[in-house]
């Protein structure tokens, strides 16, 4: 097998990788591995060649391809197996020509989203970088809009020790944060607050208690949901029946200055809250950290309206006419929704993700069957994998 480390071809360009020059040497013990030059990489060709990975601009004799974000359809070679988040498998409009396309170019499109084990949990993935980045941006963004504090943003810094240095120098005001998510972003975004010395308090406190200090909580759905019928929550239903359930998280959106987003969320599961609901004098929010991204109106945050950039992390966005806006003024509310959030701590990030595939996916690759490759199929032979046919009206429509 040939396995070859693409050139990240979506504009703007992502500096990850899948493998670094050291992890690319690991896998060569089991197969052959190229890599296509680039001038954006993290990692640069220089420390490729170091490694002795031969590097070409051609990567037409490769068997495997791995990149990290959209391959643009114009640069898919026919018959090849990829891995990439392809964004296709929530029925993203934006990416239905991909996904046309793949199936047009008979490509077996693997999607890193959902390699996962018999449990259904992820086994690759750079979530809990995206939560780092994350919970630092909130803050940033809050400093920008206040000037009560200098934060240096998390890419000018060469690798996290460099950012939890300078929080450790950093005196936060009495700001509350609420945070949803415990999974891989939830954890990431609870690391940087918790190195930077914000205070955790349960969300029973968080709503009653008083504080002259920076605090955050870390909600579950256990706090931000509950069953239309007040039935005592248990996570099971919610996640097999989400319809069944409407939100509950109204009152911290009374208390808290910053929302950290970094939930998985289902199409069918109820919003945090509604644009009429942004619009109250109560709604105390004034910076949102969208990790999760899902792009309004199918998103679980109706002011995400776009994603935003690296080069431009904030919107504002105005509750009275539901749109966007200059960022920073007083009557509206701050948006960073940047959806390659880890690009902003690459080396940290794309060594973690390198491991988890070394570890976990390259032995299922090399084997002649693997559930895990079944189950993250998304294409082959021209057809739907067989766990993706419920796309079949999404790649039928036209764009």
């Amino acid at each position: 097998m040939k396995i070859g480390i693409i050139r990240e071809g979506k504009t703007p360009p992502d500096s990850r990788v899948p493998l670094t020059p050291k992890q690319c040497k690991q896998v060569q013990a089991h197969a052959t591995v190229a890599v296509q030059r680039s001038a954006n990489r993290c990692y640069k060709d220089e420390e490729y060649i170091a490694e002795n990975i031969p590097l070409s601009y051609d990567l037409s004799d490769c068997d495997v391809l791995m990149g990290v974000k959209e391959v643009p359809i114009q640069q898919l070679i026919p018959n090849k197996t990829y891995f990439f988040f392809s964004h296709t498998i929530k029925k993203q409009s934006y990416n239905r020509k991909l996904l046309q396309a793949i199936l047009a170019k008979n490509i077996r499109l693997l999607d890193y989203e959902v390699l996962t084990n018999e449990r259904g949990q992820r086994l690759i993935a750079f979530g809990f970088f995206a939560g780092m980045v994350g919970a630092h941006n909130a803050l940033w963004t809050y400093a920008q809009r206040t000037g009560k504090f200098q934060l240096k943003r998390m890419k000018d810094c060469f690798d996290y020790a460099e950012a939890v240095a300078q929080y450790k120098e950093t005196t936060w005001p009495a700001v509350k944060i609420a945070l949803t998510g415990t999974g891989r972003v939830g954890s990431g975004a609870a690391k940087v607050l918790e190195d930077m010395g914000i205070r955790k308090v349960s969300p029973a406190a968080y709503l009653t208690d008083t504080f002259e200090e920076a605090v955050f909580t870390q909600l579950t759905a256990q706090e931000y949901v509950a069953h239309k019928e007040g039935r005592a929550f248990e996570n099971k239903e919610f996640y097999k029946h989400p319809t069944d359930f409407e939100n509950a998280f109204l009152p911290y959106t009374k208390v808290s200055d910053i929302m950290i987003n970094g939930i998985y969320w289902d199409n069918a599961a109820p919003a945090f809250f509604t644009k009429e609901d942004m619009r109250q004098e109560d709604f105390k929010i004034k910076v949102i950290a969208d990790v999760t991204c899902d792009i309004a109106p199918v998103s679980s945050i109706p002011s995400t309206l776009d994603a935003s950039t690296i080069a431009n992390p904030v919107f504002g966005y105005n509750p009275i006419t539901e749109e966007k806006c200059d960022s920073y003024q007083a009557d509206c509310i701050d948006m960073m929704t940047i959806d390659n959030l880890p690009n902003e701590l690459p080396r940290d990030a794309s060594f973690a993700f390198g491991n988890q595939f070394i570890e976990h996916i390259l032995p299922e690759l090399l084997k002649e069957e693997s559930a895990v490759i079944e189950r993250a199929t998304v294409a082959e032979n021209g057809q739907l994998g067989k766990h993706f046919t419920y796309l079949e009206d999404y790649v039928n429509e036209m764009a």
